[in-house]
């Protein structure tokens, strides 16, 4: 593919790293009683992925100066730094990611591009409207419904990917975006910054309200929008 693109443009001005495998979770599973082999399958998939597409398409990237490598990872800096995902493999895929920008921003700040972590907050993708038995019209009041189970109260929360191509849209366009570099940065943090909102209009501050909700149980999630 990345010969392809050389071919075709002779260039690669972003790459936007984001590949997962929360699928592969196994909740509530001591490491030492886990299959090994099946939890490895997270591990190659949301970080080992990252490491051969990179490998594969910095060359091409770092060609000519300017070049943006994008990590998406789960969860800011301070708060990894602090909170346990609850499974081994998770927590290492997830904080590794942040690192691999960290790593690579240093590395690549001598070919003049820049690398950088971004996190969304609680996302509201299509498969989780689907999990929760929601929808896009009606995720706000289910959520806050007390009458229902699922979606949870949090989930009010929670953001479009539209957020995230945000942010990468609005970094990608800043000629001054290697302020950011070897950081990991968050959607809310992002929108504050350049000025965007999600399509509601709001600005879902996620992780700070996960933050609030162990000093409260009862935060607003409507108050962090």
């Amino acid at each position: 593919m990345i010969g392809q693109i050389d071919t075709d443009h002779g260039r690669l001005d972003i790459l936007v790293n984001d590949i997962g495998g929360e699928a592969y979770v196994e909740w509530g599973t001591p490491f030492w009683e886990t299959e090994l082999d099946a939890e490895m399958r997270l591990f190659r998939s949301g970080l080992l992925t990252h490491l051969h597409t990179a490998h594969a398409a910095l060359p091409l990237l770092t060609r000519k100066p300017g070049g943006l490598h994008i990590e998406i990872t789960d969860g800011t800096a301070e708060f990894n730094a602090s909170h346990y995902r609850e499974s081994i493999f998770l927590d290492l895929t997830k904080t590794a990611v942040s690192r691999l920008a960290f790593g690579l921003g240093h590395e690549l700040d001598k070919a003049e591009a820049t690398a950088v972590a971004i996190t969304p907050g609680w996302l509201r993708s299509e498969m989780m409207l689907d999990h929760f038995g929601t929808t896009e019209d009606d995720w706000m009041r289910d959520s806050l419904d007390e009458t229902r189970t699922e979606p949870p109260r949090d989930f009010a929360i929670s953001e479009t990917p539209h957020l995230l191509g945000r942010s990468v849209v609005t970094l990608a366009a800043d000629p001054d975006r290697h302020c950011f570099n070897s950081t990991t940065q968050d959607t809310h943090g992002l929108a504050v910054h350049y000025g965007f909102n999600d399509l509601d209009g709001s600005r879902p501050d996620s992780w700070s309200f996960i933050t609030a909700l162990e000093n409260d149980p009862a935060a607003d999630p409507r108050e962090f929008r």
